[in-house]
């Protein structure tokens, strides 16, 4: 269901429900504020995962909410 941040982001607008957009160049820079790994883009969640600190960030009207406490825990 998810993907490598760098592999997809070049299609990333066509997948944010209708009115948001999210940055292509963003996601590709976006790392773990936790453990400063990759992140995986979830577009049907619409959220980035990392799976090293099993957390998923939430993207809100287009815009990744990289804080800690606003995510959600993965298993």
């Amino acid at each position: 269901m998810s993907e490598n941040v760098a592999a997809g982001a070049e299609n990333t607008e066509s997948a944010a429900p209708e009115g948001t957009k999210v940055d292509p160049r963003l996601l590709e820079i976006l790392v773990c504020p936790l453990t400063k790994s990759s992140l995986d883009y979830d577009r049907n969640r619409q959220e980035l995962i990392s799976r090293s600190a099993r957390l998923a960030y939430p993207i809100r009207d287009g815009i990744p909410i990289m804080l800690p406490e606003e995510a959600r825990q993965i298993d």
